[in-house]
């Protein structure tokens, strides 16, 4: 006799219990049983950030399970009181769950060093893999077109998508909550109850509003986002060590064609990606384990470069960072230009170990459709209602220069005749 129920115990949001008396839970044991989805237990929510906060272990499935919780609870409390978005419940449940099912190795660090889109390759995994077309296309045949209507911004319904994907989404909430919660930031915990209990559905539109009673949960979520992005997902530790993964794969991709590179189908495979696209069976073949793998070998291979790369990421041999946030854009340039011409004189090639790395703010960006607010029977955008928040949509820009810590009394001797020193420098 099949269990009643399956339940996912969670750090963050306590028991997830699905129901098999519940034909859309049904769906989503069946698609969270899948070899694609368990995939995601090997890749880590915050790639490379481990490097620098080491409790941030948590991985791209544990937080699906996160977003499709959240999704599900927001939903039926809003379908408590409009009955009539019964019919899209499937969607917006299997389309949270699924929304990081194309995420690749490092998570958002594969997508800068190989070009590749997580977006595109969770619709084709949806699409083309049996394992997860099936059961959708046999719970219902509009399911799968439905699904990438959430994630095109194309539903009939906005309500459906903004859930999902929009400024104030289950995925931004559950990743704000957890990533705090693994790196041990505390800034970064929200009102959430109150959040969830101010979403309204604006009838005549069928989008996503807030009350007015809100307002101060989403100030709040908004400020912690631009901290999070802040202190957080930029830290400068986090810049260095994807620079470090970035130089060590183009140099692998450099060597790869010599036939000299020690490198298993799949590592091969994603190196030939830029000449030669790659399988869906290349791609979900690769996860964390598969590179770092390959990393841990390539630091006691025959390429010298190659090998100093892999080590320096293994081994947190990172680049020092040095914001220069507060120089001119030419003293900036003049700055790295002295530091990789003194880093080639003493044999190490400039343009991989002297860099300069941009990170901006995100506070509150428009993204599709901003955030509005329910006040005196019209909808207005947050921004316009809320100081803090004009604020917060104001993008910070912050410059950083990376280089080995071997010359870093010289670079910092080089920035003092530069200008004058930064106070926000961070070793």
């Amino acid at each position: 006799m099949a269990k009643p129920s399956r339940t996912y115990h969670d750090p963050l949001h306590g028991a997830i219990t699905l129901h098999t008396s519940d034909p859309e839970e049904v769906l989503l044991i069946r698609l969270i049983d899948t070899p694609a989805f368990q995939r995601l237990r090997r890749i880590r929510q915050l790639g490379p950030a481990y490097l620098t906060f080491h409790g941030a272990e948590s991985s791209r499935f544990t937080h699906s399970l996160g977003v499709m919780a959240l999704a599900r609870r927001a939903f039926d409390s809003l379908l408590g009181r409009y009955p009539h978005l019964r019919p899209h419940r499937a969607t917006v449940l299997c389309a949270a769950l699924l929304h990081d099912l194309g995420h690749g190795p490092f998570s958002h660090t594969a997508e800068e060093i190989f070009g590749l889109h997580h977006e595109y390759w969770t619709q084709r995994i949806i699409q083309d893999v049996p394992a997860i077309r099936d059961p959708l296309r046999q719970y219902s045949a509009d399911l799968i077109p439905a699904i990438t209507q959430v994630y095109t911004h194309t539903h009939p319904v906005p309500l459906v998508w903004q859930l999902v994907s929009s400024q104030l989404d289950c995925d931004r909430l559950d990743y704000l909550l957890r990533d705090s919660h693994s790196t041990g930031a505390s800034y970064g915990r929200l009102d959430l109850d109150r959040i969830l209990m101010a979403l309204e559905l604006e009838p005549d539109s069928n989008r996503l509003v807030v009350a007015h009673k809100g307002l101060s949960a989403i100030e709040h979520y908004l400020v912690v986002r631009h901290f999070m992005y802040a202190q957080v997902y930029n830290h400068p530790k986090n810049i260095a060590a994807t620079w470090l993964l970035k130089c060590a794969f183009h140099r692998a991709r450099t060597l790869h064609p010599s036939g000299h590179l020690e490198a298993d189908d799949t590592v091969s495979a994603w190196l030939q990606s830029a000449q030669t696209p790659l399988s869906l069976d290349a791609y979900l073949a690769a996860d964390d384990a598969v590179l770092n793998y390959h990393l841990q070998r390539w630091q006691r291979g025959k390429d010298a470069l190659l090998a100093d790369l892999c080590r320096r990421y293994v081994d947190r041999d990172l680049l020092k960072t040095l914001e220069i946030t507060r120089l001119s854009a030419d003293q900036q340039q003049s700055l790295l230009a002295q530091v990789q011409a003194y880093l080639e004189d003493n044999g190490l090639p400039g343009h991989l170990y002297a860099t300069l790395e941009h990170t901006w703010s995100r506070g509150y960006t428009t993204y599709q459709q901003d955030i509005h607010m329910h006040v005196d029977n019209t909808f207005v955008d947050i921004k316009d209602l809320s100081p803090l928040v004009k604020t917060l949509s104001q993008p910070a820009e912050r410059i950083w220069l990376l280089y080995p810590r071997e010359i870093q009394p010289w670079v910092q001797d080089c920035y003092a005749s530069h200008g004058p020193q930064s106070s926000s420098s961070m070793p």
